[in-house]
């Protein structure tokens, strides 16, 4: 079925059909057309599988999509235009073009715990581009994926774009077939399976992966608005963001301080607390929660530390005198839990960010000429000087990880150019044909000239 649907698709991109930019932006309009169709029906299913609210949900996820989908019908002609460029002296007379082309037959999966966005926006780069996609989205959100499923179907025929489901089998299936281009989202460890099944075909890949992404707040900090801002990102899809604030790096003079600020934060966030807001997110399943929870013995709770296994509900929670070592340090924690390490030096920071894997975010709260100082010694796939999760949003910046946190990056023209194939074109006329190239190269000493200036 996988690989029928395949050359289904490898048909209909042959015929030229999705190369025309006409079609492409019918295409974009038709899929902002469906999405309107069916937001309501995914908004319900994210509360079914997520816990997430409609307010939530169109913020972190449908209006994301709106969003790419708008700038690509705007700007698709001018993405998709034959580019002319500067040609050197020694290639006079020629032209020189750079032709943007669809790569081809895309292969986009998804993780679940943004499941329309991180499967959407990509599909918008896609169709913007001119390619076909497969889309496979995660088992682990089985409402979300089943409307999701129905909502590709009613919108776009087979042939251009399909949704396939299934477990990690399927996914198997999938990564053994030959692409022309592969964009996934997900863990770093499913992402080295992804690259390691494509590298045999040399297929271009996008990994947007994750990592533990740290967030330092410094003693000239406004503790208050760094916690608001900070509780925020963190309890944000209950910390289950590939972007979400990870660990906490508190200077010694504001540690204390910063505490309090953050319980205060939380309380007003949650005034009746998170149990039972409608505004705050549950854990996927079983396996995550147990995961999770398990996290609470790596350290003494500050604050929080209550759960409900039948809800799969975990309160956010601060975790003090956490080793280095400790499995909550190892892992990306995906959920609301707080590891806090202090230190007095932002050299320690640099030395111990960079001592481990590049992560995906890095926040600082402080003097944004001490923020651009930590950034300038450091690695991360994005960065916010005194706030989290927000580069994201603006889709004028590239949005990618780098080393662990991923490969590729992508949002409006970035998206566009993860799914083409940027072609060199040089047009030499005829009407002259100049002899310095040929043997026996008899103006070397002239070239060799013009190279050198």
């Amino acid at each position: 079925m996988i690989q029928e649907l395949i050359d289904k698709q490898r048909a209909f991109f042959a015929t030229g059909t999705t190369r025309d930019v006409k079609f492409r932006k019918q295409m974009l309009i038709r899929f902002k057309e469906g999405l309107k169709k069916w937001e309501k029906p995914l908004c319900e299913a994210l509360w079914k599988d997520l816990h997430k609210s409609y307010e939530e949900a169109f913020m972190t996820e449908i209006g994301l999509v709106y969003g790419e989908i708008g700038d690509a019908v705007r700007h698709v002609g001018k993405w998709s235009r034959r580019r002319s460029v500067s040609t050197p002296l020694t290639c006079m007379p020629s032209s020189s073009y750079v032709v943007r082309e669809p790569l081809g037959c895309a292969l986009i999966v998804s993780p679940w715990n943004y499941p329309v966005q991180l499967l959407l926006n990509p599909l918008v780069g896609a169709i913007a581009a001119g390619c076909t996609a497969v889309l496979k989205p995660s088992p682990y959100v089985p409402e979300v994926s089943s409307v999701l499923a129905e909502f590709i179907a009613d919108t776009f025929p087979e042939e251009y774009v399909a949704v396939v489901q299934g477990n990690r089998d399927v996914n198997a299936e999938l990564f053994a077939q030959r692409f022309d281009m592969v964009f996934f989202t997900g863990s770093p460890a499913l992402g080295k399976v992804v690259l390691a099944a494509q590298a045999k075909y040399l297929t271009p890949v996008v990994l947007e992966l994750g990592g533990k992404s740290p967030c330092i707040v410094d003693k000239d900090a406004d503790l208050r608005i760094a916690a608001r801002r900070i509780v925020w990102g963190k309890c944000l899809n209950s910390g289950q963001t590939c972007i979400a604030p990870d660990y906490l790096f508190l200077h010694k003079d504001i540690k204390d301080a910063f505490i309090e600020a953050f319980k205060k934060e939380l309380a007003a966030l949650y005034p009746e607390g998170t149990k039972d807001s409608s505004f705050y997110v549950h854990i996927v399943r079983d396996a995550a929660f147990e995961r999770i929870t398990g996290y609470l013995k790596d350290g003494d709770i500050i604050c929080g530390g209550h759960f409900d296994a039948a809800s799969r509900w975990i309160e956010p929670t601060l975790l003090g005198n956490v080793s280095p070592d400790a499995p909550v340090m190892q892992e990306e924690i995906f959920g609301p839990i707080f590891p806090i390490m202090d230190f007095s030096d932002r050299k320690e920071v640099a030395d111990f960010v960079n001592s481990r894997e590049k992560p995906l975010a890095f926040y600082y709260f402080g003097k944004a000429a001490d923020g651009w100082d930590l950034i300038s010694r450091t690695s991360s796939g994005g960065a916010c000087i005194n706030d989290t999760i927000m580069h994201i949003a603006n889709s004028r910046i590239p949005f990618g990880g780098v080393g662990n946190s991923g490969m590729g990056s992508y949002h409006s023209e970035r998206s566009f150019l993860a799914f083409s194939h940027e072609r060199s074109v040089m047009r030499t006329p005829t009407w002259i044909d100049l002899k310095f190239r040929y043997m026996p190269y008899k103006l070397f000493a002239l070239v060799k000239r013009m190279l050198l200036l």
